[in-house]
């Protein structure tokens, strides 16, 4: 997810257009302004959108030393410099109060929640439904954050959750931390963010109503509410303003732009590995729950980030919570088999890895078939001892073996495959394979059935192979009497 920072220019009409952006300023441009990108998406129908654009439109001239000055985005380097700023020079001067540091913490949170719970999760992902009354709160809360409207936030959010890790995505992880974190704030965009359909938030008189006072709504929740109640509740106005305005901001801010690096960057991807989107209990703290982005990205309309009840996620908290007071209701989740199923392969995926960086016995095609005769034979020059029809040669083995060396030695040259079995001492697994990664022959007409399990080491006997190393286990039906 991602603020937005930037602004509309008016055309010589008197209509507006984008600037040639994917981050507007801390206003948005009202609703009756022209847009470049429509609100209802139409795509192409090609092979891959995203090599199409790249093919078909030409990007900005690369960052220089030369260019690097024009190329910045100052309003947002200023604003992005001067609240963390002039907070700081604020703290510096300004005692912090108890009172004040309860409030800032508090209305983190509430402001935090305003993007997490309204903004992400309500708005860009349709996770929930709210009621009107937890809607007004939720947007007047993410105008408290200051990062640009319901309806920018979303459209920028759905893009890159639509072109996540290319060009197209607006804040692209792969091209690296800083650029992910705030550098794609700092600097012109390369490319234009891939087109995204928003017409459902158009509809929504919330959403249209915030746009339209946005300039109001983030002077009065971002600044004048944090400092008008410590001003009215302990008479610290001054502490207000810096601590639960500027510096709050500046916190609110970089919590929202970790889910863009942090959780592209730290942690685990437990359900795919496709793209960048890990999950981290790092990340959920720094971003009020929002730090499992590789579980996010997969189901991204479930109004839950974690899944687990010990995982940190307040904003499912809070959404729950709202839920049991009648301000939310149909509180979206994704089946839980498929999401075990994303788990399971990425658990397969891990296990074919460590299946692959492992030593196997050698495959029965490839042991030559020698007949009793000479395996007596070739018995009587090394020690050779036969077990399930397979040949094995134990020197190595003779002095390490823990019934003593003198139980081999008699089963030289010999069948030992009831003694192996029990009828001496019931081996463990680990005998088994260790016992078939020492096999050098085939004793011809002497191999059990394949399916036999004393043919089959236990280690050998679950496999994990890839589709195309498997036959088909579908037959091809001619009407609709084949299918179910």
């Amino acid at each position: 997810m991602e603020p937005h920072f930037g602004a509309p220019h008016p055309n010589a009409n008197g209509s507006y257009k984008y600037r040639f952006a994917c981050c507007p300023r801390l206003i948005p441009a009202s609703m009756s302004s022209s847009s470049a990108q429509p609100e209802a998406v139409d795509l192409p129908e090609v092979e891959n959108y995203v090599s199409h654009m790249l093919r078909t439109t030409k990007p900005r001239p690369a960052i220089t030393w030369q260019n690097f000055v024009g190329e910045l985005n100052w309003f947002n380097v200023i604003m992005l410099s001067a609240v963390p700023l002039m907070g700081l020079v604020g703290a510096y001067f300004t005692a912090l109060r108890w009172e004040t540091a309860l409030f800032s913490v508090a209305y983190y949170f509430f402001t935090g929640l305003g993007i997490t719970a309204g903004y992400h999760r309500l708005w860009a992902h349709r996770c929930y439904n709210a009621g009107i009354v937890l809607q007004y709160v939720l947007a007047c809360a993410g105008a408290g954050a200051v990062q640009g409207s319901i309806k920018w936030w979303s459209r920028g959010h759905r893009s890159h959750h639509r072109y996540t890790d290319t060009k197209l995505d607006p804040y692209n992880a792969t091209e690296g931390f800083w650029h992910s974190h705030i550098g794609w704030l700092m600097v012109k965009p390369r490319r234009k963010q891939g087109p995204a359909d928003i017409s459902d938030l158009t509809k929504s008189a919330v959403v249209r109503w915030q746009h339209r006072n946005f300039y109001a709504l983030i002077l009065i929740m971002g600044f004048v509410v944090p400092t008008l109640i410590p001003w009215l509740g302990w008479g610290d106005a001054r502490g207000g303003y810096v601590y639960a305005g500027l510096l709050r901001l500046s916190f609110v801010h970089h919590s929202t732009f970790c889910v863009n690096s942090l959780a592209h960057w730290i942690g685990e991807t437990p359900f795919d590995d496709k793209h960048t989107p890990k999950d981290h209990v790092i990340t959920a703290f720094a971003t009020i729950g929002e730090g499992y982005h590789n579980f996010h990205h997969q189901f991204p309309m479930d109004y839950r980030n974690a899944i687990k009840w010990y995982q940190y996620d307040p904003t499912k908290w809070f959404i729950w919570v709202c839920q049991k007071l009648g301000l939310a209701s149909h509180l979206k989740t994704f089946s839980d088999n498929e999401i075990r199923k994303g788990q399971l392969t990425m658990q397969l995926k891990h296990l074919h890895k460590t299946q692959e960086s492992l030593a196997w016995p050698a495959a029965s095609e490839d042991l030559p078939v020698v007949t009793w005769e000479a395996y007596q034979s070739e018995a009587a020059k090394r020690p050779l001892i036969l077990v399930s029809g397979f040949i094995h040669d134990v020197t190595t083995f003779l002095d390490e073996h823990p019934g003593g060396r003198h139980l081999l030695v008699k089963f030289v040259g010999k069948d030992a495959t009831a003694a192996f079995f029990g009828g001496v001492y019931e081996h463990s697994n680990a005998a088994h394979n260790l016992l078939a990664m020492k096999r050098v022959g085939i004793l011809h007409g002497g191999i059990p059935h394949a399916l036999d399990d004393r043919a089959v080491p236990p280690s050998q006997r679950l496999k994990i192979a890839r589709y195309t190393e498997l036959g088909s286990s579908s037959a091809y039906s001619d009407g609709e009497a084949g299918l179910i």
